[in-house]
């Protein structure tokens, strides 16, 4: 039985490392490809280059969360607001390349990587809810925007992440948000309510998911830029955009998946929406978006009232870098008003 038990280990481990060969070996061509994709972008600044000197906040469980300011210039108005940015899901705060080169210098800018994403410490996944983020939301703010006037931008789970935060600090908002942004974003419903059969065996499929990791990492090494431009991106968006956002998803840890999917399917942030100032409100939705399809974003304007709905013909999630000029602009039309 020893012998055969050892036997059994030697070939489990034998087709662990050719996997792990194949994976590598995949991963070599991915890059390469990846390379090729990066040579032929053609953007005045490099995607992910645009950054500031990065001041580190501590949220109130102990994750450090890395962020970044732009200032303004001197020439610019007196009293704008400063715009704060939340990223989405496996993203971080470069896929907000587009509105940062077009704000920068006219607008204090705040970005910051989500707990565990980017350069900001790993969250358990006890504080990885919406919940705490919307805490982290706070916390940004209280450390590098304490007063004045804040217009909030949020992405997917940084939608989210802005109606927690709205949620539990109605008070704030009401005093201080002068404008927000909801963009690929929904307040619940989102996987078939908690009566689904995605949400009833959720903590079987993540816990059991999770023990396998180390495959997922494999797995996601061979070929992630067709998944992303599958799933991500609108059907005839250029090649680029997908890319940049492969960039992001493919840089970030396999954890999570497992760690942040459970809020998805207890998804239920209407309360929050009565608290957000209509008139300033701007819902960005686009009609190939396959992850928080279009009709989340026509419910969220029904919802909010006085609000406007910009639907973006053709794209996909990542709108803000597929259709970053009709974004930007939408942005800056809000930013006026407000301002």
């Amino acid at each position: 039985m020893a012998l055969m038990s050892w036997r059994g280990l030697a070939a489990v481990g034998a087709t662990v490392a050719g996997a792990a060969g194949a994976a590598v070996t995949a991963k070599v061509v991915a890059d390469r490809g990846r390379t090729r994709r990066r040579l032929r972008r053609g953007d005045d600044a490099a995607f992910g280059s645009l950054h500031a000197t990065p001041i580190r906040v501590m949220a109130d469980d102990g994750v450090s969360l890395n962020v970044e300011v732009d200032e303004v210039d001197d020439d610019a108005r007196d009293g704008a607001p400063t715009v704060v940015f939340v990223h989405g899901w496996v993203l971080d705060l470069n896929c907000w390349h587009y509105q940062r080169a077009a704000l920068r210098g006219h607008h204090r800018l705040v970005l910051y990587d989500q707990r565990s994403h980017g350069n900001s410490g790993r969250s358990d996944r006890e504080h990885a809810t919406l919940e705490q983020l919307g805490d982290d939301l706070r916390a940004v703010l209280d450390a590098v925007a304490p007063s004045g006037p804040v217009v909030l931008v949020g992405h997917s789970m940084g939608g989210m992440s802005v109606m927690a935060f709205a949620k539990k600090y109605p008070d704030v908002v009401r005093e201080r948000v002068s404008g927000v942004v909801l963009m690929g974003t929904s307040a619940g419903e989102l996987v078939g309510g908690g009566r689904s059969f995605l949400s009833r065996t959720q903590p079987v499929l993540v816990n059991g998911l999770s023990k396998l990791t180390f495959l997922v990492d494999q797995a996601r090494k061979v070929n992630s830029y067709a998944l992303t431009k599958r799933f991500a991106v609108g059907p005839h968006t250029p090649e680029k955009y997908a890319d940049m956002t492969d960039e992001m998803i493919s840089g970030a840890p396999t954890h999570l998946f497992w760690d942040f999917y459970p809020n998805f399917t207890s998804l239920d942030l209407f309360d929050a929406l009565g608290v957000l100032k209509g008139d300033t409100t701007l819902v960005i939705g686009a009609t190939h978006d396959q992850l928080t399809v279009y009709k989340h974003s026509r419910r969220l304007a029904e919802e909010i009232q006085g609000s406007e709905l910009v639907t973006i013909e053709g794209a996909g999630h990542m709108m803000m870098l597929e259709a970053h000029e009709l974004v930007n602009e939408a942005l800056i039309e809000l930013l006026d008003r407000v301002a």
